[in-house]
């Protein structure tokens, strides 16, 4: 690599970046003193479950077949428990967000609030798979518990808002550090020009 370019021969050979590394829950980035996301790969990750959630709530609205969004429901649920229990890195959907935004410069934000959004994001899909299996709730009930959760997802893949991270920031103690979009210091109206 002479000339400073990076050779792949497919998208799952990425060069190695020595920056990161997995942290107890969440990596450790030079430069950081917290273990932390990037925002990035959190975002994709959220829009390629929103994309296949939709799908399914779409088609329980056309069809009432609760078949797609059972399945969508247990993938979600699983992939919360390797977020939350074994590491994010494991994560089928975090995998495609990392490859979807390699290239992109990494916005790095505070793991620990993201604890408690995928902790949400767990709760919301544990109570619809119990709705949709054991209670065989209403079409109403279960489509009302999906468009929670999708909207959740929604937030947070098209406008960069965490539901959670929200919530962890009112219910915490100690003053959040590197919030998405810099929302921890940010005030609208009080620029710099």
């Amino acid at each position: 690599m002479p000339d400073g370019k990076i050779e792949m021969t497919t998208p799952f050979e990425l060069p190695p970046n020595p920056d990161r590394k997995w942290g107890r829950f969440g990596e450790i980035v030079e430069g950081y003193n917290q273990e932390v996301f990037n925002e990035r790969e959190v975002r994709a990750s959220a829009g390629i479950l929103f994309l296949f959630g939709f799908s399914g709530f779409v088609t329980v609205l056309n069809t009432q077949d609760f078949r797609l969004v059972q399945g969508f429901a247990l993938f979600f649920l699983i992939d919360m428990i390797i977020r939350l229990v074994f590491s994010p890195k494991y994560s089928p959907t975090m995998t495609l967000g990392r490859l979807a935004v390699y290239w992109q410069r990494p916005e790095w934000v505070s793991a620990r609030p993201k604890r408690l959004a995928w902790g949400l994001g767990f709760g919301l899909a544990l109570t619809t798979c119990l709705l949709m299996g054991r209670l065989g709730a209403p079409v109403p009930v279960v489509l009302t518990m999906c468009g929670i959760c999708l909207s959740m997802l929604f937030l947070e893949a098209a406008f960069g808002i965490c539901v959670g991270c929200f919530l962890q920031q009112r219910l915490s103690n100690e003053q959040p550090e590197l919030c998405p979009g810099d929302t921890c210091n940010y005030v609208p109206g009080k620029q710099k020009t």
